[in-house]
C-alpha cells in the first residue's frame, strides 16, 4: 500500500510541475511521457528501489491503465477535426492502415529474431509494436506550436490513422496469437476476429449516434448544465469501452468509432470544448502509466541481450516504418519531406504497451516478449520525447 501511495504523490507531482509549465513543455525536447518514465525508473529497483510491483500486479496495472487511457486518448483523436476534415485523408490512411501497418509487424517481428526469440514469439513482438500511438503523436499534432508549423492534412493524417490503428491491429495481434497458442481453428480464430472489428464498430456507431442525440436533445431542452457537457465524451468513452468489452469486440476500436460518429452529429462549438478537455487530460492522464512502466522495465534481461538489443532498437525505431512510408510517398499524396516526417512521428507508446499486456493476459507466459516490447517503448518514448519540438520546428524551417 505504501508504494501505491508513493505512486500517488509522484505522479501527482510530476503532473503539477508539467501543468504548470505545459506552454513552455510544447517547445522543449521533452514530453508528459519521457518525464513520466523517467519518474519510474528512478523509484524502481535500478535506481532508488522505492517501488517493486510483482509481475502479475504489473500486468494488470498496464493492461488496464493502457485499456482506459487509449479509450481516452483515441476519443480525443476522434474529436480534433471536423468529420469532413477526415474525408480529406481517408484514402492515405487506408493505405497506411492496410500496408504500411501489417508491414511495420513484420519488419519488427524480423527484428526481433536479433535478439533471439524464437519466430511464433517474434511475430507476436511485432504485431504488439506495429500501431502508431495516439499518444506520443499528439506532440506534433496538437498545440498552437503543431498548428503553426505542421500542414493540416499531416495532423489529420496521424491522427486519425493513430486512431484507427489502435483498435485495428487487434486482429493482427489475433493472429500472431495463434502462432504461440496452438490448438483454436483457423475458422474459429476468423470468427472472433470478424466479430471483434465488427461487432466493435457496429456498438461504437451506435454508442456514438445515441450519445450525440442525447446531448442534442438536453441542450435543447436545458436539461444540462455546462461542467458535465465538458466532460460528456470521456464518460461516453468510457461507456463504449466497457460495452464493447461485455460483448468481446474490440474496445478501443468501438471507442474511435463512436468518437467518429458523434463528432458527425454534434456542431463544431460543442466539439471543440469537449476536444480540449479530452485533450488536457490526456496529456496528463498518460504519466502514471509511464511511472509504472518505468519502475518495472526488466534491465536484467536487456543486459541479456547484449548488443543485439541495440540493432535491434535500431530496426524498431529506423526500419519500422520510415521507410515503408517514404516508398509510398507518392500513393500518399505526401512529398518527400512530408512523407519523412509523418513516416518517423508514427510512434510507439501506449497502444504497444496495451497489446503486450493483452498478449501476457491471453496467455503468453514467455518472459521475453514483456523485455522485448518493453524496450521498444522505452527507446521510442525517449527518442520521440526528444525529437517532438525540434523535428516540428525542422520541418517548419524546411518548408520555408
Amino acid at each position: 500500500m505504501t508504494e501505491l501511495h508513493l505512486l500517488y504523490a509522484c505522479f501527482g507531482a510530476a503532473a503539477v510541475v508539467l501543468a504548470l509549465a505545459s506552454r513552455k513543455l510544447r517547445q522543449l525536447p521533452v514530453s508528459e511521457p519521457l518525464v513520466g518514465l523517467l519518474v519510474g525508473v528512478l523509484l524502481g529497483p535500478a535506481v532508488l528501489g522505492l517501488i517493486r510491483l510483482e509481475n502479475q500486479t504489473r500486468d494488470l496495472l498496464l493492461l488496464e491503465g493502457s485499456r482506459l487511457l487509449l479509450a481516452g486518448s483515441v476519443m480525443a483523436a476522434a474529436l480534433r477535426f471536423s468529420v469532413d476534415g477526415f474525408r480529406t485523408v481517408v484514402r492515405p490512411v487506408v493505405l497506411l492502415l492496410v500496408v504500411v501497418m501489417p508491414l511495420a509487424a513484420v519488419v519488427t517481428g524480423a527484428g526481433s529474431l536479433l535478439l533471439g526469440l524464437p519466430v511464433a514469439l517474434a511475430a507476436v513482438v511485432g504485431a504488439c509494436l506495429c500501431p502508431t500511438d495516439p499518444v506520443l503523436a499528439a506532440a506534433v499534432v496538437t498545440g498552437e506550436p503543431a498548428e503553426r508549423e505542421v500542414p493540416a492534412r499531416v495532423r489529420r493524417m496521424l491522427t486519425a490513422e493513430s486512431g484507427a490503428n489502435d483498435g485495428l491491429a487487434l486482429p493482427v495481434v489475433g493472429l500472431a496469437l495463434t502462432a504461440v497458442r496452438p490448438g483454436e481453428s483457423l475458422g474459429g480464430v476468423v470468427g472472433r476476429i470478424v466479430w471483434e472489428v465488427v461487432g466493435g464498430i457496429a456498438i461504437g456507431v451506435a454508442i456514438g449516434l445515441l450519445g450525440a442525440w442525447g446531448l442534442r436533445t438536453a441542450i435543447r431542452r436545458h436539461d444540462q448544465e455546462p461542467g458535465p457537457e465538458l466532460v460528456y465524451t470521456l464518460l461516453l468513452a468510457v461507456t463504449t469501452l466497457g460495452v464493447a468489452r461485455l460483448a468481446g469486440t474490440g474496445g478501443v476500436l468501438a471507442v474511435f468509432v463512436a468518437g467518429l460518429a458523434y463528432n458527425h452529429l454534434t456542431r463544431d462549438v460543442e466539439r471543440s470544448r469537449q476536444e480540449a478537455v479530452d485533450e488536457a487530460v490526456n496529456r496528463y492522464a498518460v504519466i502514471p502509466l509511464f511511472v509504472v512502466l518505468g519502475a518495472v522495465l526488466p534491465w536484467s534481461e536487456w543486459a541479456a541481450f547484449g548488443l543485439s538489443a541495440v540493432a535491434f532498437v535500431a530496426v524498431v525505431l529506423l526500419l519500422r516504418r520510415p521507410p515503408l512510408v517514404i516508398a509510398l510517398g507518392r500513393a500518399l499524396g505526401l512529398r518527400l519531406r512530408e512523407a519523412t516526417f509523418t513516416g518517423w512521428f508514427g510512434p510507439i507508446g501506449v497502444s504497444a504497451v496495451f497489446y503486450l499486456a493483452h498478449s501476457v493476459h491471453e496467455g503468453v507466459s514467455d518472459s521475453r516478449l514483456f523485455a522485448a516490447g518493453g524496450l521498444a517503448v522505452a527507446a521510442g518514448v525517449v527518442a520521440f520525447g526528444l525529437t517532438g519540438s525540434p523535428g516540428r520546428r525542422l520541418f517548419a524551417r524546411t518548408d520555408a
